[in-house]
């Protein structure tokens, strides 16, 4: 058997990856009360009601409508309530009021999903010439609904630190006892080398074109930056030093009141995080992990080190095998060890920006990564939230510097 045969057993058949898709999502929620549903806490995330819409919206709206003739939906007045940035598709319900549509309530999304998994199970059974372009928006689309079930469950963690109680998400379990990893290092040379998807199975349009870029020679730590190497940095005066950070970075900080990363409080002498297993002290030898990039910036920078590049990042791990700490796992937070893919989406130095031949696809769909390619940061690996499935060397994502609230931490590299 060749390698392109064995990946190709490997890849679930595109019926198989939409029923998962969707029963993941159900499972998701299936801990959640209705008043749980109802969160949002900030304009950046939506309620776990809004995300199970509005994925299922994103398979009417792009497949049923146009694909599967004398489809009608249980109500026209959902494309309004669950588009989210899609301007060609309509008109959008105002994103910071999310949390306020009460109605349609759960039940009524529930029987919503039901309506149109009937409908693409119905969509998928049909034998058509276009069945491969229908596949390939449902395999998208089943991405699309992975990512949500990140931000599904890192929203609700959002959501549920501001409830005096600190209730669980999942129930508690204790963090193993780990002795410290040493940082060690591995060693790159520099020279031409090719990033990007290669065209083989799913990547998202700002993946590609796969492309030649030159890297210096470099170094990248072994281990992601940990709970304990914070800190020390905490402890050094790290984050009211200004010769550690950004001018924009440290206004943020000092306009914030960082003193620590997200979520995190001082109590009896230690260090507490709140996690969607409720409140736990902080695992020393565990990815640290709600930081910004300013603060990771900032750390490096402290450490006599610097953020790699994603062309740095990818060339270094697109080697190892895609297993980690993901979101199949079910631990819902970083965990010790010395693992590349999982755990915590790692921040790069790269802006995001469209790599050389880029052209965004035609249409509304058009609108999914191109548009937002201007003051975000790409960040590569994957995190406890992320389901594996998901998970590319080439996946590249994205957010502001000064956001906190994804599974996101930092990998130290270095010149030479």
């Amino acid at each position: 058997m060749n390698h392109i045969d064995a990946v190709a057993q490997q890849v679930p058949s595109v019926p198989t990856l939409f029923d998962r898709t969707r029963a993941r999502t159900t499972h998701l929620v299936s801990p959640l009360l209705p008043e749980d549903m109802m969160l949002q806490s900030m304009e950046d995330a939506s309620p776990a009601k809004w995300h199970l819409a509005h994925t299922t919206w994103f398979f009417e709206e792009f497949i049923l409508k146009p694909f599967l003739p004398d489809y009608t939906s249980p109500d026209d007045r959902f494309a309004f309530l669950f588009n989210s940035y899609y301007v060609t598709a309509g008109p959008r319900h105002a994103r910071d009021r999310r949390g306020l549509v009460s109605r349609p309530d759960h039940a009524d999304v529930r029987a919503y999903r039901e309506h149109v998994d009937g409908a693409m199970a119905e969509l998928i059974d049909l034998e058509r010439d276009n069945t491969p372009e229908i596949f390939d928006l449902i395999e998208l689309g089943c991405h699309h609904e992975m990512q949500h079930q990140e931000l599904l469950v890192t929203d609700l963690l959002h959501g549920l630190s501001f409830n005096p109680l600190l209730p669980v998400y999942r129930d508690p379990e204790p963090m193993p006892v780990t002795a410290e990893v040493p940082l060690t290092w591995s060693h790159h040379d520099g020279g031409v080398i090719e990033i990007g998807h290669d065209g083989n199975g799913f990547a998202y349009d700002c993946e590609g074109p796969r492309h030649k870029v030159y890297v210096y020679p470099f170094a990248i730590a072994d281990r992601a930056v940990t709970n304990r190497d914070w800190i020390a940095f905490m402890d050094d005066g790290g984050y009211g030093d200004p010769r550690h950070w950004l001018m924009e970075g440290y206004a943020v900080a000092k306009k914030e009141g960082w003193t620590h990363p997200l979520y995190w409080w001082r109590q009896d002498d230690e260090w507490w995080t709140f996690t969607l297993r409720g409140p736990q002290p902080v695992a020393l030898d565990a990815p640290v992990v709600h930081v910004s990039y300013y603060e990771a910036d900032a750390f490096a920078r402290w450490a006599g080190a610097r953020l790699p590049t994603e062309a740095e990042h990818e060339h270094a791990f697109a080697q190892h095998q895609i297993r980690g700490n993901f979101l199949d796992e079910g631990t819902l937070r970083p965990m010790p060890g010395t693992g590349v893919w999982g755990d915590v989406w790692e921040w790069t130095a790269s802006p995001f920006t469209p790599y050389p031949g880029f052209k965004a696809p035609e249409g509304a769909l058009g609108e999914y990564n191109g548009k937002f390619m201007v003051n975000q940061m790409v960040m590569r690996g994957g995190s406890c939230a992320t389901a594996q499935e998901q998970m590319r060397a080439s996946y590249r994502t994205f957010f502001y510097p000064h956001q906190r609230w994804q599974m996101m931490g930092l990998r130290l590299a270095v010149d030479g």
